[in-house]
């Protein structure tokens, strides 16, 4: 098996929809996200599975193991979703480590998707085989982004004279490859959201923004991938990463949750978020968060 051919898509049928958090790039909140769109869709009542492909940091799973320890303590109701955590392949020859991951990540999601209706699975931040495969196997692809040229480049290549879009770098590259191996295998597209995370800017940096902008939305329609509104830059996305909480876990029965008026534009960031997804079967469905 060579590095080029084994991220093959996984064959039908299954039932459930996959959705990867990818960027190549460390810094941009791929846990965060995944995690809030975990316990959204288990909100929605929707069974929901996750697999964590970062093997070295982990975010994800330790995320979702503070939250199982937090239930445990507190005896709090609130939904904890079923997790596969996965390590690379020790096999010293290449395409026997690529074997035995393909193997491990195909069991994980044939499994996952025996009873779950979305699986998300959160992708390092970096080029590894096991992205790879993720990528291939993607319906919705949710790729959170810093507002900068720096962030940016991982999407494509700028001309440092004018600032036009010259062409896809590697990041798009990637996802391109990975739509075209899904659509000749599964015949079904991958849904790839790009999600512009908020800052607070000075004027030199609002006009920075303004130029970043205005090259993903060139870049959109060369490449073919939607924009929504990602996550400000907030405190309180980060301090409740030990509880294992989110901000649509606040109002939970046993959470104990304090409600201010930051947390509840946090809430609607997230629900903004949620809507621009367009995930199927939630079409026109109240929000339960």
């Amino acid at each position: 098996m060579t590095f080029a051919h084994a991220y093959e898509p996984v064959p039908a049928p299954r039932r459930a929809h996959v959705i990867v958090v990818g960027n190549q790039k460390g810094g941009a909140g791929k846990s965060t996200v995944a995690m809030h769109l975990i316990v959204a869709l288990m909100r929605m009542g929707r069974r929901t599975g996750a697999i964590d492909l970062d093997t070295r940091q982990r975010s994800l799973t330790r995320y979702i193991e503070n939250r199982g320890r937090w239930i445990a303590a507190r005896g709090a109701k609130v939904p904890a979703p079923q997790i596969f955590e996965l390590s690379e392949s020790r096999a010293r020859m290449l395409d026997a480590a690529e074997a035995e991951d393909e193997a491990s990540f195909r069991a994980a999601l044939k499994r996952l998707a025996e009873t779950c209706d979305f699986i998300v699975i959160d992708s390092p931040g970096g080029d590894s085989f096991l992205a790879r495969l993720a990528h291939a196997c993607a319906d919705t692809l949710v790729t959170p982004l810093n507002d900068s040229f720096v962030d940016f480049d991982l999407l494509g290549d700028i001309d440092p004279n004018c600032a036009d879009v010259v062409r896809p770098s590697i990041y798009s590259e990637m996802v391109w490859d990975s739509r075209k191996r899904k659509a000749q295998t599964l015949r079904t597209p991958i849904d790839w959201i790009v999600l512009r995370n908020r800052t607070a800017t000075s004027r030199i940096e609002a006009k920075n923004k303004q130029r970043v902008g205005e090259a993903l939305k060139t870049l959109s329609n060369r490449i073919g991938f939607r924009m929504a509104p990602g996550l400000s830059e907030r405190v309180i996305y980060r301090e409740l990463f030990p509880q294992g909480l989110t901000m649509l876990d606040l109002d939970a029965p046993g959470a104990g949750g304090d409600m201010k008026m930051a947390h509840l534009a946090a809430r609607q960031e997230l629900r903004d978020l949620f809507i621009a997804l367009k995930l199927p079967g939630l079409e026109g469905e109240p929000l339960k968060f």
